[in-house]
């Protein structure tokens, strides 16, 4: 391996590392939404949870249908008019519902959620009845709203004349109105059911319990339950208020030096003064008396002036002693 060649694969082997760590982001974890919680909301126009029982039969067909049905979080809108469903009718075809307006709407955003339906001038057939409608609306409405900060609503409405089996009805918010017709079965209607908790609302026009025996194209016995102008909804939990940083503490100013008073709860410095008892310090000592860091070099001349002082003395004394 000659010396290019060395350097070239020290390059790699130095560059390894960083592209592995350039590499790691692409694989985060996605941030977190601002929002606390999506809301929801839905609505459907009809929906159908019948049992079909047929002559030449011994087992049930269900017929479970809706119409218009939307949900949200993604905002939706369908308006179609009519259902049909086939093969329990003698092979024909069954108009389960026709409408001249069928609304449903579900809408979600973060300051709230919202479901509403609008049906007018609706025919509702059930197999074995292909002339007889079960239910005739004039119009039902049917909405339920959930605004953040605000106590969720919820709220139906049966407008106009409403027909079961041929017979027009007054319907009661007091409690399930009934209708029988001999030779072809009974209906129970429930009007304009609400629902509402702290987060979410219901709305349902009409609620029809069916158990018909029309003994007719080939068709038993058709029970179950029909459901008219239904919408739902669930408040959002709203945008998070993000925290506020914490402001680090400042240190704090060191006390300075001295004597307490110790009959204080504070902690406050008392000032040295004069008046004060007790032993002071020794350096207090040497203010007062005139002492200093030098004294002992000022004693220290004196006692060699001292010195030289009663050498020159004795000295001349002594020349005073040969002379005389």
């Amino acid at each position: 391996m000659n010396s290019n060649t060395f350097r070239l694969a020290a390059l790699a082997v130095a560059a390894g590392p960083v592209a592995l760590l350039a590499a790691v982001p692409a694989h985060a974890a996605p941030a977190t939404p601002t929002t606390g919680g999506e809301g929801r909301a839905s609505a459907v126009v009809l929906r159908t949870g019948l049992d079909v029982s047929l002559l030449n039969k011994s087992v049930q067909v269900p017929l479970k249908v809706t119409l218009n049905e939307v949900q949200a979080p993604a905002s939706a809108e369908k308006t179609a008019l009519s259902v049909n469903v086939d093969g329990v009718e003698g092979g024909a075809p069954v108009s389960v519902l026709r409408a001249d307006v069928a609304t449903a709407n579900a809408t979600v955003d973060e300051h709230g959620a919202e479901g509403y339906t609008n049906l007018a001038k609706a025919r509702i057939h059930v197999p074995g009845l292909p002339v007889l409608s079960l239910i005739e609306v004039e119009k039902v409405t049917s909405k339920a709203v959930c605004e953040v900060g605000r106590k969720p609503v919820a709220e139906s409405n049966v407008l106009g004349h409403v027909a079961v089996l041929g017979k027009k009805v007054t319907l009661s918010a007091g409690g399930p109105t009934r209708v029988a017709v001999p030779g072809v079965g009974e209906v129970s209607l429930d009007l304009s059911k609400t629902v509402t908790t702290e987060r979410t609302a219901a709305a349902t026009a009409l609620q029809l319990k069916v158990s018909v025996n029309p003994l007719n194209l080939n068709v038993a016995e058709v029970e179950g339950e029909v459901t008219l102008a239904e919408a739902t909804c669930e408040t959002p939990k709203g945008p998070k208020t993000p925290e506020k940083p914490k402001t680090p503490e400042e240190p704090k100013t060191p006390e300075e030096p001295g004597t307490t008073d110790g009959g204080s709860t504070g902690g406050d410095v008392k000032t040295q003064t004069g008046s004060d008892t007790g032993t002071a310090p020794t350096e207090a000592n040497l203010a007062e008396t005139g002492g200093s860091s030098t004294t002992p070099y000022i004693a220290g001349g004196a006692a060699l002036l001292l010195a030289v002082g009663a050498g020159a003395t004795v000295l001349a004394r002594r020349r005073a002693g040969s002379q005389g």
